[in-house]
Parts: C-alpha cells; structure tokens; sequence
C-alpha cells in the first residue's frame, strides 16, 4: 500500500491537516472516602454502635483461632463426588503407593497426615526390598456406607500382583474433596 493511500483516524486541528491534537491532562478523581466526624456511625442506621476508625479494617480477628480462621472446612455430600467411584481411585492409587510403583507424594493431598505417613512408610519398605510389581492394580469391588452427612465409609478388594487384598477406609469430605481419614489393610 502506498502512502498516499494509507488514511489515518487520527484527529487533526483545523490550523495544521498534519499535527496532532495536544493531551489534555486531568486530576485523578478522589476514591477514598470522607472522613466521618465523631458523632457519625459506620452504619447509618445504628446509632449505638461500633465507631468507624478511618483506613482502619472493620474484623476482629481475636473472636477466632487460627484454625477456625484459616483450617479445613467440613463439605456437605452434595457438593462433593460420587464416593463409590473416587474410592476405587484412591484405593487403586493406595496400594500402588504401598507396593512401589507410585510416588507416595502423590497421595499427600487426598489423606491426613496420619495415613499418609503410614502409606509412604509401607512404600519406603516395598522400596528396600527392590522388586517392583510387574502387573497393575486392579480393584475388584467397592462398597461404600455413608452414615452421617460428609461422611463415607469404603472397603475395596483390591488384586495387586499375585496377592489378593482388602483395604478398608473412611472418607471425610473437606474443603470440597474427599479425604481418607482412616485406613486399614489387610
């Protein structure tokens, strides 16, 4: 395309086709807010109340613990998964921790502490004896209970090689997922 051909949206002054317009600089407009006076409540219709401290953060945190504050939430069941299905995972993925053929790190965010250190200490055993399992994990079956409300209770028959396996766990739904909170393996 030539230059002559080439139109520019530009605005242009009367005087000079070839000049642009000068910015035109303002003041930031004021977003903080007034200042109240003595008599005046930060809540309009509450005479009574707290005083409002200017730039000051309107919570008190010294009603709470931080565990209270910042801990793990309970869930509801029906803001989580399907418990059947998500136990065979994690039971599939617990016993191939156990047996070696899985980074017990990968469990950390589905377990308690508790569990997860008994899980990664059977994998730290299956580690030393060296043989890694040559078959794949296959759970058999799952049967779930769920006796209270966020709560689920598992037992899964899991194949692990040539031995045959049963896990029994409990889940407890907490921020959004489930957790084992307990295991057993027999």
């Amino acid at each position: 395309m030539s230059g002559s051909a080439r139109r520019s949206t530009l605005p242009r002054t009367a005087e000079s086709p070839s000049r642009l317009t000068p910015l035109r600089i303002m003041p930031a407009p004021r977003t903080r807010p007034p200042v109240l006076t003595e008599t005046e409540s930060w809540s309009p219709g509450d005479v009574g109340s707290t005083r409002y401290v200017q730039d000051a953060l309107a919570i008190d945190f010294d009603l709470w613990s931080d565990d209270q504050l910042f801990g793990e939430r309970p869930t509801r069941r029906d803001d989580l998964p399907d418990p059947r299905v998500w136990a065979g995972h994690i039971a599939q993925g617990l016993v191939e921790v156990m047996a070696g053929a899985r980074p017990a790190p990968q469990v950390l965010r589905w377990t308690t502490p508790e569990v997860y250190a008994a899980v990664a200490r059977r994998a730290a055993v299956s580690a030393r004896r060296g043989a890694l399992p040559t078959r794949r994990t296959i759970v058999r079956g799952v049967r779930v209970c769920e006796p209270a409300d966020g709560v689920a209770e598992a037992s899964a028959v899991v194949v692990d090689g040539g031995r045959v396996r049963a896990l029994a766990f409990r889940l407890v739904g907490l921020d959004g997922r489930w957790r084992v909170e307990a295991l057993q393996v027999g």
